[in-house]
C-alpha cells in the first residue's frame, strides 16, 4: 500500500523585483483565473511597460482588463478577443502591442485539452486540440518572432508545454502529442531565431490549481494527481508564471531552446 503523502504548505507569494521593466508583453488565453492570468499579473508586477493579453471569452477579458486598469493604471493595459487558430486575429492582437512600441515578449499560453481514449477519438477531437496546442502556438511563435526581426531588436518567447509532453497519461493521446510537439518547436525554432538575438523557451507544468480545473475535475482524480507531487499539492497558478517571468527576463540571458519542467513530480 503506498503512503499518503502530506501535503506541503504554498509558499508566500513572491514580489516583483522589476524583472521585466519597460517590456511590452503579450500573453494568451489570460481571461480567468489560471496560468495565462497569473503571467498578466506578474509581468506588471514585475514594471512591465504594458501587458496586451487575450481570450476568446469576450466577457472575461473585459472583467479582467477592468480590475487590473484599477490596480496598475489604464495605460499599462489591454485585452483584445483572439483565437489563435485564425490567423488574423493573431495578427490583430501583435498589431495591438504595436500601440506600446511592438512587442518584446510573447507568452503562448493557448491551449485545450479533453480526454478521451485513443480507440474512441474522433478526427475532429484530434484536430481541435492540435490545432489550438500546437498549430495555435506556431502562428503565435511566427508572428511575433517576424516583428521582432522587423523591429531590429531582440525579443524573448515562452511557450506553455506540459508534463504530458513527456509522461504517458490515459486518454490524453492527443493533449500529449500537441505538448510534446510544443516542446519540439521551441527548440527548433529558437535555433531558428538565434541569429536574431530572439530567445525561445518553454515551462512544462504538471498540475496547477485554479478554479476552473475544480469544476471539470473530480476530487478523487484531483487527490490522486496531487499525490503524484513531491509537496503533496498542485501548483499555485504564481507558481508557473514565476518560471515564466524568469525565462521572459535577462536572468536568463543564455537560455534558448530549453523545456524548464514546473513540477514536483517525483519517480
Amino acid at each position: 500500500m503506498t503512503a499518503t503523502r502530506a501535503e506541503q504548505p504554498t509558499p508566500d507569494y513572491v514580489p516583483g523585483h522589476g524583472l521585466l521593466a519597460d517590456k511590452v508583453v503579450v500573453v494568451t488565453a489570460a481571461a480567468g483565473a489560471g496560468i495565462g492570468a497569473a503571467v498578466v499579473r506578474r509581468a506588471l508586477e514585475e514594471g512591465a511597460k504594458a501587458v496586451v493579453f487575450s481570450d476568446t471569452h469576450e466577457r472575461r477579458l473585459a472583467e479582467a482588463e477592468e480590475v487590473l486598469a484599477k490596480e496598475f493604471g489604464a495605460d499599462r493595459v489591454r485585452q483584445l478577443v483572439c483565437d489563435v487558430t485564425d490567423e488574423s486575429q493573431v495578427a490583430a492582437l501583435l498589431d495591438a502591442a504595436e500601440e506600446f512600441g511592438g512587442v518584446d515578449v510573447m507568452i503562448n499560453n493557448a491551449g485545450l485539452g479533453g480526454t478521451a481514449s485513443v480507440l474512441e477519438m474522433t478526427d475532429d477531437q484530434w484536430s481541435k486540440v492540435l490545432d489550438i496546442t500546437l498549430t495555435g502556438t506556431f502562428r503565435c511563435v511566427r508572428a511575433a518572432g517576424q516583428r521582432m526581426v522587423a523591429a531590429e531588436k531582440s525579443g524573448i518567447i515562452v511557450n506553455n508545454a506540459s508534463v504530458v509532453g513527456w509522461r504517458a497519461q490515459e486518454g490524453q493521446a492527443h493533449y500529449a502529442a500537441a505538448k510534446a510537439g510544443v516542446m519540439a518547436l521551441t527548440r527548433c525554432s529558437a535555433i531558428d531565431l538565434a541569429p536574431h538575438g530572439i530567445r525561445v523557451n518553454a515551462v512544462s507544468p504538471s498540475l496547477a490549481m485554479h478554479p476552473f480545473l475544480e469544476k471539470v475535475t473530480s476530487p478523487e482524480l484531483l487527490d490522486e494527481l496531487k499525490q503524484r507531487e513531491a509537496f503533496g499539492r498542485a501548483a499555485a497558478p504564481w507558481e508557473v508564471a514565476n518560471v515564466m517571468v524568469f525565462l521572459a527576463s535577462g536572468y536568463s540571458s543564455y537560455l534558448t531552446g530549453e523545456v524548464i519542467s514546473v513540477s514536483s513530480q517525483h519517480a
